[in-house]
């Protein structure tokens, strides 16, 4: 493939590489499975799964102030009790959230074409993954698909100062490879953090993974490529490489 110009891919993780959207929802039907058949709740269980992923979509964690279990089980626990009434249910809480967890985690795997995919181009190029979350879920999401052989590093945003959109992660990451932003190319799904940090940090190119075809906000920061599956990326790679030789 020849991808002399291009000498790094920074990989976002989740919704990118790994269908977590989807593992999370097989994760709820499992919990609304366990409510329905012991403890014989009927439409509220399905409430309350779509209560916790609202909770999900909202989160602000802070580690100085509690640890992602603990926060995690309180969602499912104001959950229950908003949508139920009565006392709050700790036990049950916690029975939810880690089927929830566990099922999700299980879910959370490496396509085989996508193993191919990386597998080659880290015969061109270097890779890495750049994950924004906090380090404990974040690393299990890692260890649970089987990932790191895959890439050259992997940066996990709570590990880090900041994380996407600043540009002081994608720096960190360019050092680790021995490279500079003008030599990368960062592909994710998500425009306020990937792309936008990919542009903030000034790298060759930022490549938006858009399965659903959604149509962005004017305001949406923009980026240089769109495609609607990861795995035509190489191809990408291919035509960008072809165009910095003609240019040059």
């Amino acid at each position: 493939m020849g991808l002399s110009r291009v000498r790094a891919v920074f990989f976002d993780l989740d919704n990118t590489l790994i269908d977590t959207a989807g593992a999370s929802r097989k994760g709820m039907l499992e919990v609304i499975k366990l409510l329905q058949s012991k403890y014989h709740y009927k439409e509220e269980a399905e409430i309350i799964c779509n209560k916790v992923q609202v909770k999900l979509s909202k989160e602000c964690f802070h580690p100085s102030n509690t640890c992602i279990t603990d926060l995690r089980t309180s969602h499912w626990e104001e959950a229950i009790q908003e949508t139920k009434g009565g006392a709050a249910n700790r036990k049950l809480a916690e029975e939810c959230y880690f089927l929830w967890k566990s099922t999700r985690l299980q879910h959370m795997t490496l396509a085989e074409e996508v193993k191919a995919m990386l597998t080659e181009l880290r015969k061109e190029v270097r890779l890495l993954l750049l994950t924004n979350g906090e380090r404990q879920t974040q690393r299990e999401k890692i260890e649970a698909c089987a990932c790191q052989s895959y890439f050259d590093a992997i940066v996990v945003g709570g590990e880090q100062k900041e994380e996407k959109p600043a540009p002081s992660i994608f720096y960190y990451s360019c050092d680790l490879l021995g490279v500079q932003p003008g030599d990368c190319v960062m592909v994710g799904d998500t425009l306020e953090t990937d792309i936008q940090g990919g542009l903030n940090a000034g790298l060759k190119a930022t490549v938006w993974i858009n399965k659903n075809g959604m149509v962005p906000l004017k305001s949406s920061p923009t980026p240089h490529y769109i495609v609607s599956s990861v795995l035509e990326l190489p191809a990408l790679l291919h035509s960008i490489d072809c165009k910095v030789s003609v240019s040059t």
